[in-house]
């Protein structure tokens, strides 16, 4: 599985879970295709936060490959 936490780890284009941050309590996990990146630092303790192509915007959960 790959690591959602580190920034090297996710790129344009991929298909990932993300938690919105209204869903952090419940953990519900929505899937989407990443299109920015907006975490600046390499590494993020709750995940990489990116926006998908439909515009929300969460932390990376999991990469799906």
């Amino acid at each position: 599985m790959i690591d959602g936490r580190k920034r090297a780890n996710i790129k344009k284009g991929m298909f990932v879970e993300i938690v919105l941050k209204e869903h952090q309590i419940y953990g519900e996990i929505t899937q989407g295709v990443v299109s920015k990146i907006l975490t600046k630092s390499v590494n993020h303790p709750h995940g990489i936060k990116v926006q998908l192509e439909t515009g929300l915007i969460g932390r990376v959960k999991n990469v799906i490959e």
